[in-house]
Parts: C-alpha cells; structure tokens; sequence
C-alpha cells in the first residue's frame, strides 16, 4: 500500500489527508501547530513528530504551506525533508508558491534521489474534503506518472501545463485574475444598483453572456449576494497570492497596469478590511457592508 505523507495539516491539508484515508491510501500528518495535530489524530489521521518521521514512512509526501518560504524551510532547512532524504520519495506541492522556489528545490530534491510536483490547487476546503479540486501541475512526465494515482483520488481536474514550476505560473495567473475579477464584479454591481436594476437578475444576464466569470457564476452567488462570506479563504490569504504575483510580474520585466492596479487596491483594503475575513468580502469598497438577508 502506498504510505502519503502530509505536511501542513490546515484547513486544505487536512481535507487532503482525510479525502486520501477514505480512498484507501496509508495517510500520515505533521503540522507545526499541536492543536492541529490533536484534531486530526482525533479523526484517525496517523499524526507523527517532526519532518523527518514523515519521509521515513511515506512513498508520497504532500506540503500544503501557506507561503513559499515556508515551503523553502521545510524543503532545504535545517530538519527539513532533505536532511532526510530518501531515494524514490516525490514530494507534492500544492502551495501557491514562486516558481522560482519549485525550481530550485526540484534540483536539490533530484541530487538527492527525489523528485518534485508542483501542484497548486484551487477548490477550497470543501474541493480538499471531497477529492473535487483543480490542479495545475508542473511536473517532469515520469514524476507525474509516479504520483498520478494520489492526485485522481485528491482532484475532479488536473491539467499538466509543463515543467516544474509551470504549475505555480499558472496558479499565480488565475489569482490574480480571480482578484480583478472580483473588484469588476463588484462594479458590475454598483451600476447595476445605481441603475435600479435587481442584481440577481444582472447577474443571470452575465452569466449567459461573454462576461461572466468564474466570479460571477459562483463566488458572487454563493458567498456575496446571499451575505455568506463563508468560503474558506480569506483575505490575507489572497493578499499574499496577489503579491507574490506582483513580484512574478517584476522579475519578468513586465509593465501590466490591470495587474497593477488590481495590486494596488488588494494592498490598500488591509485598512479597511481585516485580515481574517473571508477574501470574497473585497467587493464591500465598492458595495458597502453586505449582511445576510
């Protein structure tokens, strides 16, 4: 039986970890936060000490970290998973992380006997709890044919975009157009408003047109119009991904200003809107407080 090792036991690592025990996999966690960890032993998932007693017992292991620098530390740092390395072992990354990152430690993970997918997820908590997410997925085509099996269990759509680090570009893209989006959805609606025109039925009308969105078929049904703001992500979430894609966008000599302004006003919104609210609750610059009906 195939053993998964899972690193970052959050509120998308730990819908991984139990989508993969339900499927039959061998699963195994660790995450910093002994909280965490109490819960999901709670739930059956085998919990172990530290990095290294991850690679030890795990064919697979999964990272699913908040930033790319915590994905670097827990790669090539002191007691990380190279420090225990161990020939054969893939390591799977479904952070939204710096192309540049993936690149670097699929070459020092390849010296050691290991190889790297990048694998970024989109879906949410709910997408992670029940094996529906999206990848999209960097990978050399014999890592991705080792690790293919895992990822059908852990997803409903996977597209292989090329190398190592396609992946991360690919995600960097969608959110950042999932954060336009938002801020021209949330426009949409104002003039639907200053218009007197029901904003349920402008919406319906986008969404048979070429306007719509991803945004506007769901996010702005299932978690703005209806006061819900329940969708699992949050703003400083988004915030960090919007960032880091401005950086991408500086590192490749680019003059892009929607992407610019789009980054502007997400860095902005940290003074009106906190940290922990849900990331779809950016349409409130423009719409004011939105409350359930």
């Amino acid at each position: 039986m195939t053993t998964i090792g899972i690193i970052g036991l959050g509120n998308m690592g730990r819908g991984m970890a139990v989508t993969l025990k339900g499927a039959g996999f061998a699963v195994t966690g660790y995450d910093a936060s002994e909280a965490t960890r109490t819960a999901l032993a709670e739930e059956g998932i085998v919990i172990v000490d530290g990095i290294g007693a991850v690679v030890a017992s795990a064919d697979i292991v999964i990272l699913s970290l908040p930033t790319a620098e915590i994905v670097e530390r827990v790669v090539a740092s002191e007691g990380g998973i190279l420090a225990h390395a161990k020939a054969g072992v893939v390591i799977i990354d479904t952070s939204t992380s710096h192309p540049g990152t993936s690149r670097r430690l699929a070459g020092l993970l390849k010296a050691n006997g290991m190889g790297f997918v990048d694998a970024p997820v989109s879906g949410g908590p709910k997408g992670a709890a029940t094996g529906t997410m999206t990848m999209v997925i960097g990978a050399a085509d014999e890592d991705l044919a080792r690790v293919l099996p895992v990822l059908e269990k852990m997803s409903a759509k996977r597209v292989h975009v090329g190398g190592v680090g396609a992946g991360n570009v690919a995600k960097i893209v969608n959110n950042l157009l999932c954060a336009a989006h938002l801020l021209t959805a949330a426009e949409a609606l104002r003039i639907a408003g200053a218009a007197g025109v029901n904003a349920e039925r402008l919406l319906e009308g986008l969404n048979a047109g070429s306007g719509r969105s991803g945004v506007t078929q769901v996010n702005v049904p299932n978690w703005i119009l209806n006061g819900a703001f329940d969708s699992g992500f949050t703003m400083q979430l988004m915030r960090k991904d919007v960032r880091l894609a401005a950086q991408f966008i500086g590192e490749l000599g680019l003059a892009l200003p929607m992407a610019a302004d789009t980054a502007r006003i997400w860095a902005d919104s940290a003074g009106s809107i906190a940290d922990p609210e849900d990331f779809n609750r950016i349409v409130e610059l423009q719409l004011g407080p939105i409350t359930k009906p």
